[in-house]
């Protein structure tokens, strides 16, 4: 199941890129062929990497994009398009290709996640749509990966649902999650099209509407005697809370030959408490029982109740994680980086008073290299088609410090980016969301430096550039400076 089979999402664009479209048809450049890069500038919450997320929602979107007869009169209400232009959308299908790295990826800024190449009218209309799912997903992805770090091999859960900026955000956000490293949600729906581990066990209302919380928490473990895991702070945690929970597991569960799951503690002091309610089931005989938390946290809080030594044995983060409340912006930007001419791509530079604003021009290959170790060393942008020989030793410019002498010895280099999308049709299978949650728990685990995934001064991973490259640019930047 898709929900994009549910809507068209072709009108999810920006009007200027309508306006442009319609002046580019009506100047006849619409067949002229462009390549624009996806990139973003900045990790979030100064982080050393982020993940990339999203792509499958984005090839889904490539693939249905049409003008309904609503759609193009709508544009019509306008007063603002021609009636050519009108027309040709009744027929207009997305004819280009589209090169992009693998979903979960852990990515870097300023290197191209995904370029498309194609006509420039089908390269213009698809910016907003494309940025809106990167954007989002690679952000809660990452934020989730932070987290999950912080939480050091305890599991965390996404129950941020209702707290999400919508529906959208709800559901997309919990497939980010996931991605990052999330074990489940409490969203139902994400879990229904992405089969995503769903859990969930009871609100404080329902403690609240018996007459009393044992009643509650008894008539909680009658119905589920599998999978009893109690909230114990409606009332008041040690007071009765934790001895009603253990009355039902004494009175109600082990009669039945079962034991008490969890508990769940969703306010106060969640380092003191957990350390109490642990003495409290140990010496009632449920060492097995689990302590669950939620209760506005995120990494830099889950960090704080573990050092002060928290009985946690799993986390359910809401807010903070579905909404990245810490940095909420990714930031990804689209920009033209070639256009065609005469059968050749010419490349194009935005320059700036800013620079990391400044762009990377052309058609390019983004390779990662690999040291002996099989640890990421560096990322390296090179002309398109280039050849990146590692027999020899590879010598590079660092655009940071381009007097330096430098060169690759005894490495190996893999090509990021893969085609995806021919001539407007998909050309990759679709990957199950377990693989590439798993292909991301790979590179951290054995490629990425730890270094890089430190909250606190991370390692700043290298983006470095062929010789060729680099002096292309250069010579780009001179010509710009003179004119």
């Amino acid at each position: 199941m898709r929900q994009s089979e549910q809507r068209n999402l072709t009108m999810m664009m920006d009007l200027y890129e309508m306006t442009m479209a319609n002046g580019y048809f009506n100047n006849q450049d619409k067949d002229v062929r462009v390549a624009f890069d996806v990139f973003y500038r900045s990790n979030p919450d100064g982080g050393g990497f982020a993940i990339f997320a999203g792509l499958e929602q984005i090839l889904e979107y490539i693939e249905n994009l049409h003008f309904d007869p609503e759609d193009i009169e709508y544009f019509r209400s306008l007063n603002i398009f021609t009636e050519s232009f009108l027309d040709y959308l009744k027929d207009f299908r997305f004819k280009g290709d589209i090169y992009a790295f693998r979903e979960g990826t852990i990515m870097y800024p300023n290197e191209p996640v995904i370029t498309v190449v194609a006509p420039l009218i089908d390269a213009q209309l698809i910016e907003t749509a494309l940025l809106a799912q990167v954007n989002h997903q690679s952000l809660i992805a990452t934020k989730t990966r932070r987290i999950v770090s912080a939480a050091e091999g305890r599991a965390v859960s996404d129950f941020g649902a209702r707290r999400a900026h919508n529906m959208d955000a709800a559901v997309y956000g919990a497939r980010a999650a996931y991605i990052g490293g999330a074990a489940g949600t409490a969203t139902v729906l994400a879990g229904q099209l992405f089969d995503i581990p769903v859990s969930g066990t009871m609100a404080h209302s329902w403690v609240m509407y018996y007459k009393d919380e044992y009643e509650a928490f008894k008539h909680y473990a009658e119905n589920y005697p599998d999978g009893t895991v109690l909230l114990v702070d409606t009332y008041d945690v040690i007071g009765s809370g934790i001895p009603n929970a253990i009355r039902v597991a004494k009175e109600v569960l082990e009669p039945m030959g079962k034991r008490l799951k969890g508990i769940r503690i969703d306010s106060g002091d969640l380092a003191y408490l957990s350390k109490k309610i642990r003495k409290m089931l140990d010496e009632a005989g449920l060492e097995d029982c689990k302590i669950v938390v939620s209760n506005s946290l995120d990494e830099y809080t889950i960090t704080s109740i573990l050092q002060q030594g928290g009985k946690i044995d799993s986390f359910g983060v809401g807010e903070r994680l579905i909404t990245a409340k810490s940095d909420p912006v990714f930031g990804a930007v689209y920009k033209i980086a070639a256009v065609e001419e005469n059968g050749e791509f010419s490349p194009r530079i935005k320059v700036s008073e800013n620079v990391e604003k400044i762009t990377n021009p052309g058609l390019k290959d983004v390779y990662r290299i690999y040291d002996e170790t099989g640890h990421s060393i560096a990322d390296l942008i090179v002309k398109a088609g280039e050849t990146v020989d590692m027999s020899v030793p590879y010598y590079y410019a660092d655009p940071a410090k381009p007097w330096k002498n430098r060169c690759f010895e005894n490495c190996t280099a893999v090509k990021l980016q893969q085609q995806v999308v021919k001539d407007g049709k998909r050309i990759v299978e679709k990957a199950t969301l377990e693989s590439i949650r798993k292909f991301v728990e790979q590179q951290l685990a054995n490629e990425i430096w730890e270094e890089e995934q430190r909250f606190e001064n991370p390692h700043v991973h290298y983006l470095d550039m062929s010789l060729g490259y680099y002096q292309m640019k250069m010579d780009m930047l001179h010509d710009k400076r003179m004119e």
